[in-house]
């Protein structure tokens, strides 16, 4: 069984990159980032068609999540956003594919550390926390995946000591990243030996993607219950290289049976 992630950074613009990529990658289950798209506008029938079932949670112009099973796995149990959290934005959705609950989240940005987005990013991720350990309970077979705006250690930064302190990398957000461990997760990227300057974002600007000047802030957590069967977690940097390409690329886990 394989899961994905992808910020495409605007459905509507990358769906034909996205369709191409599971062509070649049929993923049992794969949520998206960044849609850009008001539920009206998701394209289920293309998805379809590609034998996916889909269930999304989007907003005019900004964030939007999507959550895509491949057919036959089944998508059940169906979550938008996290319980109890008042939230304007389209950030999280959850669904049971295959028996494994499956998490998709486009962690808030934070936008700098005196900020009130920052803020608003802080309370986030404790009600993420909050609402994750009782969702580990229920489900303990588990990932959590998608975009989450840290890079969890200075590894995961091509320049540790201009980015110190910066937006992504600051000691707030990366005790954040480690109370998710601690809820008892695992960064299935971690788990394996790994090509050092590994990153699934680059900027568009200052040629970052060709000088490989990046971060790794795109994530797949998995509980206890599944860390045996973690076969493998990698980076596909080749979407990166289309033409008009998202900023991010897709981050793959195979579990064995």
């Amino acid at each position: 069984m394989q899961l994905a992630t992808w910020n495409v950074n605007s459905l509507g613009v990358r769906l034909p990159q996205l369709l191409d990529w599971l062509s070649t990658h049929p993923v049992d289950a794969l949520v998206l980032q960044e849609t850009k798209l008001t539920d009206d506008k998701f394209p289920v029938a293309e998805l379809q068609a590609a034998g996916y079932e889909v269930a999304f949670h989007g907003q005019k112009t900004y964030n939007g999540v999507a959550l895509l099973a491949r057919a036959g796995a089944g998508l059940d149990e169906v979550q938008r956003n996290i319980p109890g959290f008042a939230d304007e934005q389209a950030r999280v959705i959850a669904g049971t594919v295959g028996g494994i609950r499956v998490i998709g989240g486009y962690f808030p940005n934070g936008q700098a550390p005196d900020s009130d987005k920052f803020t608003y990013k802080m309370a986030w991720l404790q009600a993420l926390r909050d609402w994750l350990a009782g969702e580990l309970v229920r489900h303990p077979r588990l990932v959590l995946m998608g975009d989450f705006n840290i890079a969890p250690e200075d590894r995961d930064v091509h320049d540790p000591a201009a980015w110190a302190g910066q937006i992504h990398c600051t000691p707030e957000e990366r005790g954040h990243f480690q109370a998710l461990l601690s809820l008892g997760l695992h960064d299935a990227f971690r788990l394996f030996e790994q090509p050092p300057k590994s990153w699934s974002w680059w900027d568009y600007r200052n040629l970052a993607f060709r000088k490989n000047q990046g971060l790794r802030i795109d994530h797949i957590l998995v509980s206890q219950a599944l860390r045996p069967q973690v076969k493998d977690c990698t980076i596909d940097k080749q979407p990166r290289r289309n033409e008009r390409p998202s900023d991010h690329t897709p981050v793959v886990v195979t579990l064995s049976d």
